[in-house]
């Protein structure tokens, strides 16, 4: 028995999605227009646009639903509370209103073969559960942060019951999923050793579009334009959220002499008033704030900036953490100024180990330094790595056969010269049967 990859049928259910910009809504477009590219059928069931400042964009205002194509990729919204990303119970509202209507979406998609899940958030799995018995289709549960823990360690969430409850929708979407797939190793070590068993575990990473992301001269338009000219700028580009920590970005501003540094934050998130205020009343004159930018526009904004900040908190959780704006800095060969730890600042010390030109940010940096406590990274540019489309288009192909029952030793072709079949001795129960390559991690390929 042998499925054609042009005839397998996928749908991504998804609390985020362009035109928001972030890691998750990156990542889950550029897998699905290079799927439907690569002749998938991708349909995308997704909320009206509103994270994380909590306000639909006037061509998405009013509706209730709406189908578009972004791409190429069929786009099916439904309605959605929007809220602003702060406070809980409002984005607990928010989640729920999603996972609710996307249900409203189930007889427009049409047939399906395999539903890939993105979380968080948690709630979404509802929905994934619905999909999953109506349409009779196995779903793969993506596991980009793991919730409830996530919120309960950033004290997000502190009801006992609260925990309990989601605890018990965590496992039973675990149970249910064919595959569970993961971001990281750390991640996927985690869940293993809380129970969940290696063979449904799929390790798929983030990753960078190296076509988009590049090392290029600085565009000094854009530099003029947000009066960054003249400027040495240590950039942070993304979520100003709990997680981040930023404010560690801003006490380094108030130890850093030198004039010519600017720090800039761009985005928006929960915590970007306070820090827009932490800085207004305490004088900290050498940062600045910029909206969230266009796709678009991020690599070139990444040129402008002398090095790239890319903070957590110092949380055991977030040991597991690859933030995704590491690769595009790497891509782009900018120096990191990482307030890391665990894989994250494995990562990036391995990078500085193998850059044989590295980039000092001298007093700046070291300024820096005593305030983040930061592993340190040369502008390194790692090799280009596979398209996303074989990573993720291998892991449904697997979800649809596991589904099916495909005997062992049946080969299912999902390329010109790329055969899959099935045997016991991998972890993922899958070999590539002609390039014996593992797909399964991309530091660079193509993905947000």
């Amino acid at each position: 028995m042998s499925v054609a990859k042009s005839n397998l049928r996928v749908v991504f259910l998804t609390h985020y999605f362009p035109p928001e910009v972030g890691a998750p809504q990156a990542r889950l477009f550029e897998s699905a227009t290079r799927l439907s590219a690569a002749g998938y059928e991708v349909t995308v069931v997704t909320g009206f646009p509103n994270y994380p400042t909590g306000v639909i964009p006037p061509a998405y205002a009013g509706r209730g639903f709406m189908e578009e194509r972004l791409d190429g990729v069929r786009v099916l919204r439904t309605w959605v509370y929007a809220a602003r990303n702060r406070g809980f119970a409002r984005r607990i509202l928010n989640h729920l209103s999603f996972a609710i209507s996307s249900l409203r979406a189930i007889r427009k998609v049409g047939p399906v073969d395999v539903i890939f899940v993105e979380s968080p958030p948690l709630l979404i799995g509802l929905a994934a559960l619905a999909y999953n018995r109506l349409k009779g289709a196995p779903f793969v549960f993506n596991v980009s942060d793991i919730w409830p823990q996530s919120a309960v360690d950033l004290g997000a969430l502190r009801n006992p019951l609260a925990i309990w409850l989601a605890e018990r929708l965590e496992w039973h979407l675990y149970s249910r999923a064919t595959r569970v797939s993961v971001v990281t190793p750390g991640i996927l070590e985690r869940l293993a050793a809380r129970g969940v068993p290696r063979s449904k575990l799929f390790l798929l990473t983030n990753g960078v579009d190296t076509k988009a992301y590049q090392p290029a001269p600085p565009d000094d338009a854009m530099a003029r334009r947000f009066g960054l000219d003249g400027h040495k700028v240590f950039l942070y580009a993304g979520t100003h959220g709990l997680a981040q920590g930023l404010d560690v970005v801003l006490e380094a501003a108030k130890l850093t002499t030198n004039p010519d540094v600017l720090y800039v934050l761009a985005g928006e998130g929960a915590e970007k008033e306070v820090l827009m205020q932490k800085a207004t009343a305490e004088k900290i004159s050498n940062v600045r704030f910029l909206p969230n930018q266009p796709k678009s526009e991020m690599p070139a904004l990444l040129n402008v900036a002398y090095a790239s900040i890319i903070p957590l908190k110092r949380l055991d959780l977030f040991k597991a953490a690859l933030p995704s704006k590491m690769f595009e800095s790497m891509a782009a060969a900018r120096p990191i100024v990482a307030a890391l730890w665990g894989e994250a600042a494995e990562l990036v010390e391995a990078c500085d180990r193998r850059n044989r030109r590295p980039v000092q940010c001298a007093h700046a940096e070291d300024q820096v330094a005593r305030g983040v406590g930061v592993a340190r990274a040369g502008g390194h540019r790692p090799p280009a790595g596979r398209h996303v489309e074989r990573g993720r288009g291998d892991l449904f192909a697997e979800a649809h056969l596991l589904a099916h029952a495909v005997p062992v030793g049946a080969a299912l072709e999902v390329g010109e010269d790329l055969r899959l079949r099935r045997v016991h001795s991998r972890p993922a129960g899958f070999e590539l049967e002609r390039e014996r390559v593992e797909v399964r991690g991309h530091v660079a390929g193509a993905a947000g």
